[in-house]
């Protein structure tokens, strides 16, 4: 009978290669378990010699450390090898079968037992050694098991990597060849064999912002800034090495050239060596640490018309500016000593500021502008020198040549104004000469003719003041604070002269265009040219926001609608921008006549100019219109819904007095007192008549008979409101975009929610209603604020770097500010709240100027800067 061939020898034919893998694994397992105290050893030992530990510790404690680590090791190794035992080839079959169903290697190695001579049963076990050979097939290697969990608990093999990594990073491997100088009868080859025997660093200063420079890395000439710390280390047997340098110019108690740590600093050009085993030497050249310097930009200095000095300089320093100060120092050499000024003054420090340095990016070279105002001081307008200083990290200082100029401070034009001023410049230049100042003051304010005080409360106020002066001088004299108090009121007296009132602005602008007339009549220079239309500018400016701030006195009831109180004046402000710029550009040109007439006509209009509030639409665009007769729609909804609730309140206190109460808002929707709507026979008439100035002439269904409190009623009056509403919708202008289609949705829906409001109404159902009425009141607000979008995308089809709005439009600035109009685009909420929001303008203005001034900002920032200091 021949021999049956064995099926497992063909399958493990066919699975040699994950046999091998398995194999493999279960060697390294036995390896890694038999085997790790051995490698952590080592790896922990290695960490300390490349940490230099041993140069920590003394020789004998190197010695012992060596040897109990010896000693563990062979302990570890034999421990080991006792443990290890070579994985077999069934071993990795008998691993490999066991992740396998069924374990078919095991069973393709039986024998058939019983039944071997029956047909059937071989034909089934063939069957079955067959499906065993097709699960046999698909194994794969088995990964090996490396978990060391059991054998170490604590984690001393990572404790021993984490410190390899360590070293690694933060040692060195140099280090092992001081451990080799301690084994005894190692010589100089065994010391230069294992590699350099010592360590050095050059550390630049730390303001300098250069990096460490290592010595072994370096080689011929080492360029380094004065006061670079260098740090050498010397490791092995003391004496071996030894340094010489030129480079520190040290002198006296120097330590020996041959220890173990040397620490000096580079003062001066030289050479540096390192004598021994290893030895190497380097030139040094030291780079001095230069003086910043700091420059005054005197052709790019301004004044503007409030006095503010805008001064640019421009400094440097080859690692950086880290402060800077100015100082005005009066020059009495140039003073004209007469009048107020021929008495002695009293001492006074120098004028010090600091200077405003980058908030970010290189110091290195930059310029800046020192903005201030010094037109309270007493010496403005006096001959001063100007001196810049700066300062560098190392303590060096900088300073520019001397500049002389006068004080920049605010000049006053108004005679009776300068004279005040230049009485309280007196008195703070001396307080001897507080009698003449009483004199003087009592002189000019004797029978004043007509004009010479622009207002009474401006002469009572001067009268004031001199008699606490004449007070002061007849007891005893003036103190320190009686003098500065009498020199506040002085100034705040000139500026009450010269600020004055819409008049004093106009004069101001007259007599701004008169100079600016008589300079190009007699062919003036373009620097003075330049001058003038600024002034002219700004005193512009100053009359346009004294016009609205008389409107806003003479109206207060509709200073509070920011509309009313932003959007109405007849004169585009843009429109006079541009006819000054327009007037510039003709100078320019040398084209005078022009000019001249160009600015006749401007004057003309500026007299003109009247600001109108709540005046119609006088001047408006259709799209202008269609908002405002939105906005009073929405005012009517607001006072339908108001009285749809106070109705709502009365059918649950049927014994309220309504219509009588103080807060008690009408059909105008909160623009003033409502009508009542007490339901009682005859009243409707009489107090449905009590609008405020929103409703005034603006019921177009009720004859003003609205007011009775009657669902059905103001049924009617929603009917009313909704059919204007869909008047107004038919005939908006056309508007195109996104945003135009929203404003049409938008204006539907609050439609349709006006039509469920009336069926509410008309349904006794006042809570459904007031429900459907703020729905509309919202859908209103949102159909104009997307109406107002498409009207600024078809002003500005760009979208970018374009700040026109429509034209006629007064809106507001982005600084908040009410002079805007025309073209310039805004929101029409007032962005600065408050009394005093031209300060806040002003003070907004000058930080923009100030950021202008920054020239380590972007581009593209300092362009948008630019952009808003030409516009505003």
């Amino acid at each position: 009978m021949a021999k049956t061939r064995n099926p497992l020898n063909d399958v493990t034919a066919r699975l040699r290669r994950p046999l091998l893998l398995t194999w493999a694994g279960l060697i390294a397992e036995r390896l890694v378990r038999a085997f790790w105290p051995v490698w952590s050893l080592l790896a922990g030992a290695a960490a300390l010699v490349m940490l230099g530990v041993q140069d920590m510790v003394s020789v004998e404690a190197v010695w012992t450390g060596l040897m109990l680590g010896g000693l563990a090791l062979v302990v570890f190794a034999l421990r080991g090898a006792s443990r290890f035992r070579f994985p077999t080839r069934s071993e990795a079959l008998a691993r490999l079968d066991a992740t396998l169903p069924g374990r078919p290697l095991a069973a393709l190695a039986d024998t058939q037992a019983v039944g071997a001579q029956d047909v059937g049963s071989q034909a089934l076990w063939r069957a079955h050694q067959d499906r065993m050979a097709a699960r046999a097939a698909q194994a794969k290697a088995v990964e090996p098991d490396l978990r060391l969990s059991r054998q170490d608990p604590f984690g001393l093999r990572y404790v021993a990597l984490l410190g390899l990594v360590v070293a690694l990073l933060f040692g060195s491997v140099w280090r092992a060849g001081s451990v080799a100088e301690m084994v005894p009868g190692a010589g100089r080859g065994a010391a230069l064999a294992s590699g350099p025997t010592w360590e050095g660093w050059i550390e630049p200063p730390a303001y300098t912002g250069l990096p460490s420079l290592y010595l072994a890395d370096q080689s011929g000439v080492i360029e380094v800034p004065e006061g670079s710390e260098i740090t050498l280390r010397f490791y092995g047997e003391v004496g071996a090495l030894s340094l010489s340098e030129t480079v520190s110019g040290r002198a006296g108690d120097v330590p020996p050239a041959t220890g173990t740590e040397q620490e000096f600093s580079i003062a001066q050009d030289g050479e540096m060596r390192i004598d021994g085993p290893g030895g190497r030497s380097w030139q040094v050249e030291a780079i001095a640490d230069t003086a910043p310097r700091v420059a005054v930009l005197e052709s790019e200095a301004k004044t503007a018309f409030d006095g503010q000095m805008s001064q640019p300089f421009e400094a440097r320093d080859d690692y950086g500016v880290v402060a800077g100060g100015a100082v005005f120092e009066l020059d009495m050499d140039r003073i004209d000593r007469r009048y107020g000024l021929s008495a002695e003054p009293e001492p006074r420090e120098a004028i010090r500021l600091d200077l405003p340095m980058p908030l970010a990016g290189d110091r290195s070279e930059f310029t800046e502008t020192l903005i201030e105002n010094l037109s309270e001081h007493p010496w403005a307008h006096l001959p001063v020198t100007l001196r810049l200083r700066v300062e560098d990290a190392a303590g060096q200082e900088g300073l520019s040549e001397p500049v002389e100029m006068k004080l920049p401070a605010r000049r006053f034009f108004n005679p009776m104004a300068a004279a005040v001023i230049e009485q309280r410049r007196d008195l703070l230049w001396s307080r001897d000469n507080a009698a003449r100042v009483a004199q003087v003051l009592r002189a000019v304010s004797y029978q004043p003719r007509e004009g010479l005080f622009r207002s009474e409360k401006a002469y009572l106020r001067l009268r004031v003041i001199l008699r606490q002066l004449e007070a002061g001088i007849d007891s005893d004299g003036l103190n320190g604070n009686e003098r500065d108090e009498i020199a506040q009121a002085l100034w705040d007296l000139g500026v009450l002269l010269e600020d004055g009132d819409v008049g004093d602005a106009l004069e101001r602008m007259r007599a701004a265009q008169e100079r600016l007339s008589e300079a190009m009549k007699n062919d003036a220079s373009e620097e003075e040219i330049a001058r003038l239309m600024q002034e002219l500018r700004d005193a512009t400016q100053d009359y346009l926001r004294q016009k609205m701030q008389q409107a806003q006195r003479e109206d207060p009831e509709n200073s509070g609608d920011q509309q009313s109180a932003e959007n109405m004046m007849q004169m585009n402000q843009q429109d006079l921008q541009d006819m000054m710029d327009r007037i510039q550009e003709l100078m320019e040109q040398g084209r005078f006549a022009e000019a001249q007439q160009a600015l006749e006509e401007f004057q003309q209009m500026m007299e003109n100019m009247q600001v109108t509030q709540g005046q119609g639409q006088q001047g408006q665009s259709p799209g202008q219109q269609a908002m405002e007769g939105l906005a009073e729609t929405l005012r009517e909804q607001q006072g339908l819904s108001d009285q749809a609730f106070r109705d709502l309140q009365e059918q649950f206190n049927p014994g309220a007095q309504s219509g009588q109460s103080q807060g008690n808002e009408g059909q105008s929707g909160g623009e003033g007192r409502g009508q009542s709507h007490d339901g009682q026979p005859g009243q409707g008439g009489q107090g449905g008549q009590q609008q405020g100035q929103g409703g005034e002439g603006q019921e177009r269904a009720e004859d003003g008979q609205g007011g009775q409190g009657a669902e059905g009623e103001l049924a009617d009056r929603q009917e009313a409101l909704r059919r204007e509403l869909e008047r107004q919708r038919q005939g908006l202008p056309g508007l195109g975009g996104e945003a135009g289609e929203a404003a049409r949705e938008a204006l539907e829906q609050a439609e349709r929610s006006m039509q469920r409001a009336e069926e509410a109404l008309r349904n006794d159902d006042l809570a459904g209603a007031i429900d459907d009425q703020a729905d509309a009141m919202e859908a209103l607000r949102e159909g104009m604020r997307n109406m107002g979008e498409a009207m600024a995308e078809q002003q500005n089809p760009g979208g970018q770097g374009q700040q026109d709005g429509p034209p006629g439009q007064a809106q507001a600035d982005p600084l908040g500010r009410e002079a805007g109009q025309g073209r310039r685009a805004g929101t029409q909420d007032n962005l600065l709240q408050g009394e005093d929001v031209y300060r806040r303008a002003r003070d907004l203005l000058d930080e923009i100027r100030r950021r202008s001034g920054e020239g380590d900002r972007p581009d593209v920032e300092l362009d948008y800067l630019e952009r808003l200091l030409d516009r505003f």
